[in-house]
């Protein structure tokens, strides 16, 4: 199983864009901060979020707002400027929840997640034998 939970801000405003086929995609940087202090480093995350939610969602993916995702995470080679070869860390989206921004107290923010539907776990699991 492939799957990633990470919680981080927003490096820029997300992208929206469309596919040949009309495919909605958003696109948007993630940063992972381990540690604290002088000892704190910083991963990058490229994601991108698929479908409708992504029409949805961009607009409200602006920089500095924290977020939760999950999804599958992959590494993506490519050839850079100067022609050396390079990977990139990437994460097809499945999950989202806005945490709040960077200005928003903390007290009155209430976080909103975004599930995709066709992921949920409680379909493949018959009604009788769920115990409430």
């Amino acid at each position: 199983m492939n799957l990633l939970a990470a919680t981080g801000r927003l490096g820029q405003d997300a992208k929206l864009s469309y596919t040949q086929n009309q495919d909605a995609i958003c696109n948007f940087s993630l940063s992972l901060t381990a540690g604290y202090g002088d000892k704190a480093t910083t991963t990058w995350l490229n994601c991108n979020l698929w479908g409708k939610r992504a029409e949805i969602l961009a607009p409200m993916l602006l920089k500095g707002t924290q977020i939760g995702i999950t999804g599958e995470i992959s590494m993506r080679p490519y050839k850079a400027k100067d022609g050396t070869e390079k990977s990139s860390l990437e994460c097809r989206v499945g999950d989202v929840t806005l945490l709040g921004g960077k200005s928003e107290n903390k007290s009155e923010s209430k976080p909103v997640k975004f599930v995709d539907p066709s992921n949920d776990p409680m379909d493949s699991l018959e009604s009788d034998i769920i115990p409430f």
